[in-house]
């Protein structure tokens, strides 16, 4: 698109923009193609439309939006409701390209009950309205499993599929099949149950499909009472298992206070790296869940939480045919409803319910980017990068992350090591082990100066790729001293980063930047445990390095001294004369059977004077 072509086309929406109406409505943006490409909903059409051409809009996929949009419709509606229900409506329409995507799970099962004269119900994946009434779906499947074997426990309706008629049970066309024989169906094929009597356990089983439990339980109760004061005990003690049977699911299912009619709860969950949304919704009747359900939202503009909520909320709401008039959120929400209210609860049964809904949304996220994860194993790592990334506010993926301990006894010994983790992982064939050479007695940060000065120093040389990060295993003063070589001496331009220690010698912080600022960071998030590991490893390094050293030392002996003499003639010695002193003592006739003439003489030499070699007549 030419210039002059790209100040015609905002000319032309410009025009459209100023004359908007100032009510609620929602608005289309259509391409040089005229297909939509974006949907939205305004309470005031005139600013939120003209709030995308605004110089100050600095997102970038808003910007690519804004750049395709060659024309704009609207639909202006009474209320804020409506244009949420008309948003979602020509969105399902439409489909267009830069709205938030809902990842619908069209496979979870949902149970029918069927507009048969008898009416079977059963789980199922496939939606035809044709055949009967759906309840659904359900994400959570031993959920429904439980209630199917309630309602077949409790109403027994039947199984098999015969397509039975009032006319073929009069004439005797059916047979009672094994269900009736071992109690599971009451054969009203064969006219052993009515048709009434039917009718009315699919009517009670509906209702609990609906969460209607306790209503069922009610009225089972008070017909049960009815029968055993008209003396019919039989059909009284029917009623009573059923009435356990229910009274006890209630018991196992029930969250909260039963005193809660009917009410829809919402919690959101961000992944921002995956650039989705994960919306639980759960629906409560008479204390019990019977519906809990989370959809993934994939973003394709910077939607805000409350955006996608608002969206989303009356979209689930028409999927489940939920009439409940009020609405758990966690915040407050720009919107109004007018079958239903938003509430934010601030304590109580609603509010556990609300944190229960925002649990299983955070352990759906968990469990799919687990799966995702298992699926493709460097996503782990990218999104971990990613995170540390935007926590740091670098410039580029800390691929390349090394890490440097000293380790030493008062001075003595003094080691360094240095790892390196490539993608989060340990690349071992680049750790690193130094003996510090420069530094006399117990200076850590001498010590760390050399070994990162011999580090870089090295690699730039070599022209090896330097790290994306630098973190050390210490607090400010660590990170002072690393920065006075990195930036100071070498003048590289490598980030550094340090893990400090509480009085309980447990990191807790991560510290970035110069002066050194604590970087908001869970100690219990998955990052925070990589950057543990990291340091765990470091350490671990050092010491053992350090270990190495001092065992050395431990085991030097005399003849370690002794020049022209190699392990294996000193093992030997050590084997057949058990000791440095019986070595010492041992004449040179000695030496010279066990490791030959030259060297006997060596070793002898050592401990000897040679006045006292030729006095034995040997040269």
């Amino acid at each position: 698109m030419t210039k002059e072509e790209n100040e015609k086309r905002l000319a032309h929406l410009k025009g459209i923009v100023l004359s908007l109406p100032e009510k609620p409505g929602s608005y289309q943006f259509y391409d040089e193609d005229h297909n939509i490409i974006y949907v939205g909903k305004a309470k005031n059409l005139k600013n939120r439309v003209s709030s995308y051409f605004h110089k100050e809009v600095d997102r970038y996929k808003t910007k690519v939006l804004v750049s395709k949009i060659c024309d704009i419709s609207y639909t202006v509606v009474n209320t804020e409701e409506d244009a949420l229900l008309l948003e979602n409506g020509l969105i399902k329409k439409y489909n267009p390209r830069y709205n938030v995507l809902l990842k619908d799970g069209k496979t979870y099962p949902s149970i029918c009950v069927t507009n048969e004269l008898f009416p079977r119900i059963f789980k199922t994946r496939t939606i035809n309205k044709r055949m009967g009434t759906y309840y659904g779906p359900y994400s959570h499947v031993p959920t429904m499993v439980a209630l199917l074997e309630l309602i077949a426990k409790t109403y027994k309706p039947r199984t098999c599929r015969f397509p039975i008629t009032r006319e073929g049970i009069e004439m005797g066309r059916y047979k009672a099949c094994l269900d009736y024989h071992i109690h599971n169906c009451d054969a009203p094929c064969i006219g052993k149950q009515s048709w009434e009597n039917y009718q009315e356990n699919i009517k009670q089983a509906r209702e609990i499909l609906k969460g209607n439990t306790r209503e069922v339980c009610k009225v089972l109760y008070e017909e049960m009472l009815k029968k055993a004061e008209e003396l019919k005990f039989e059909e009284a003690d029917t009623l009573k298992k059923r009435y356990l049977l229910l009274d006890n699911y209630c018991a196992k299912s029930e969250v909260v206070s039963f005193s809660i009619a009917d009410v829809d709860v919402f919690s959101i969950t961000d992944d921002e790296f995956n650039r989705t949304a994960f919306i639980n919704y759960i629906h409560v009747k008479n204390g019990t869940v019977n519906q809990s359900f989370t959809f993934e939202y994939k973003r394709k503009l910077e939607e805000s939480e409350k955006d996608i909520l608002a969206s989303a909320i009356p979209e689930i709401r028409e999927r489940f045919n939920s009439k409940a008039k009020e609405i758990i959120v966690p915040f407050e929400m720009e919107w109004a409803m007018r079958e239903a209210v938003f509430i934010v609860p601030q304590r109580g049964d609603k509010r556990r319910l609300l944190e229960l809904s925002e649990m299983n949304g955070k352990q759906y996220k968990f469990d799919r980017l687990k799966q995702n994860e298992k699926l493709n194993p460097e996503q782990k790592a990218v999104r971990l990068m990613k995170e540390l990334k935007a926590k740091l506010q670098m410039e580029r993926l800390p691929y390349q992350i090394e890490c440097f301990d000293n380790s030493n006894i008062s001075g003595t010994d003094a080691v360094a090591g240095c790892v390196v983790f490539k993608g989060m992982k340990p690349s071992k064939k680049d750790y690193r082990k130094y003996n510090i050479k420069t530094v006399d007695g117990p200076d850590d940060y001498a010590s760390m100066k050399e070994v990162v000065r011999r580090r870089y120093m090295r690699m730039i040389e070599e022209e090896t790729p330097l790290p994306d990060l630098i973190i050390t295993d210490g607090g400010k003063g660590q990170m002072g001293v690393v920065r006075e070589v990195v930036v100071e001496e070498l003048h590289l331009d490598i980030p550094i980063a340090g893990l400090a220690k509480d009085d309980r010698h447990r990191t807790n912080e991560l510290l970035y930047g110069w002066p050194p600022q604590v970087v908001g960071l869970d100690v219990k998030s998955e990052l925070f445990h990589v950057l543990s590991r990291i340091q765990d490893e470091v350490h671990r390094y050092a010491i053992s390095f350090h270990r190495d050293k001092r065992s050395k030392h431990a085991l030097h002996s005399e003849l370690d001294e002794i020049k022209g003499i190699g392990p294996k003639t000193k093992e030997l010695l050590l084997k057949k004369l058990k000791s440095v002193k019986q070595i010492k003592e041992a004449s040179l006739q000695l030496l010279i059977e066990l490791i030959g003439k030259a060297k006997a003489q060596i070793v002898f030499n050592h401990w000897h004077e040679k006045d006292n070699i030729e006095e034995d007549g040997l040269y």
